[in-house]
């Protein structure tokens, strides 16, 4: 395992057990975790994007502000739902987020999840051309994307503009090098990790994905990500592909975390079905003393093939609990583990 970042949802709430209970707490402490995560020593801050939601509906703003705040940290989504998104507007705001940043976006997109509404992206402005599938646009859109990123002109310059143009097609504005090579899917299902090699974009993948054998989720995933790297290396890319899973870790190190996770009954994966009936299975989560957690996650196939381990933090308990959370994986578990 090369990197260990954290993944939040962002998720707020009116409430008084709630340490998150605006958008305005919301998204200044997850500038503020950012920071935090990145004194700990901690490679990533990434945020879950969700529409119609008390969560985190607008990334770049947000990576924007963890950019110019942090020095070092990657910062990146898991994910944005591409129904949703104008791809060359969102290739404005990605290059300009990885400026500021200094080229440490990471931007996690997919088809996305259920969401709060029934075809929320018709909302957006967005209609479905005729035989295509909500998942079929969310694919054409980051073809669009990808090609965009790539930075060569394509638009025709107007003969007399209002300000000089140089030579030639045009592209969006502002462009970030090498942003197309952080680019990453977040695959559901084995098929689409690997239409994501083949298209050069590096592979997320969460706690659940569909059930496609029958067997334990982490063994599931693994082969899910060795279909990605087989398809990668038959695509011929110049570079290698990164990999990232996500987990719900909790080392039980004091009191106040067996009192938040000591019961966790969440020790095993569980079935499920999305919203158009496709069965899934979601990954277990882990809540032990550290020692115990090592020999645990040592037996996770999926963390054992990925290069970077996100772990979901509950936002909603506040800035320094989650940071105590993330130190405490990374002083006592990580180590162990093979990180650095």
């Amino acid at each position: 395992m090369k990197k260990i970042g954290f993944l939040s949802f962002g998720h707020w709430t009116p409430s008084p057990q709630s340490q998150t209970r605006s958008a305005s707490d919301a998204l200044l402490q997850s500038i503020d975790l950012a920071v935090a995560a990145e004194e700990l020593g901690a490679d990533g801050a990434y945020f879950r994007v969700h529409h119609f939601a008390r969560q985190l509906g607008s990334p770049f703003p947000l990576l924007a502000a963890v950019g110019a705040k942090t020095r070092r940290i990657e910062i990146g989504t898991a994910v944005i739902d591409m129904r949703y998104e104008n791809p060359l507007y969102m290739a404005e705001d990605a290059g300009a987020a990885d400026i500021i940043a200094g080229g440490r976006l990471q931007l996690g997109i997919s088809r996305g999840s259920p969401e709060q509404v029934i075809d929320g992206w018709r909302y957006f402005g967005y209609a479905l051309p005729e035989g295509m599938t909500d998942a079929d646009m969310a694919r054409r859109h980051t073809e669009v994307l990808l090609e965009v990123l790539r930075g060569e002109g394509f638009a025709h310059p107007n003969p007399q503009p209002m300000f000089p143009n140089p030579p030639g097609l045009l592209r969006v504005e502002p462009y970030s090098e090498g942003l197309r090579d952080r680019i990453w899917w977040g695959a559901g299902s084995n098929a689409t990790a690997g239409w994501a090699a083949n298209l050069g974009m590096n592979l997320q993948s969460s706690t659940l994905k569909n059930d496609e054998s029958g067997r334990p989720f982490h063994v599931q995933q693994a082969e899910q990500i060795r279909i990605f790297r087989e398809a990668w290396k038959t695509a011929d890319h110049a570079r290698e592909p990164r990999v990232s899973v996500s987990r719900s870790i909790f080392a039980l190190v004091n009191d106040r975390d067996r009192a938040y996770f000591g019961g966790e009954n969440e020790n095993e994966d569980t079935i499920g079905f999305l919203g158009d009936n496709t069965r899934a299975i979601f990954g277990r989560s882990y809540a032990a003393e550290p020692d115990i957690l090592v020999k645990q996650l040592a037996k996770d196939e999926a963390i054992a093939e990925a290069d970077t381990l996100l772990l979901t933090v509950p936002n909603q308990l506040g800035v320094d609990y989650n940071a105590h959370v993330i130190e405490a994986i990374l002083k006592h578990v990580a180590p162990a583990l093979g990180w650095r």
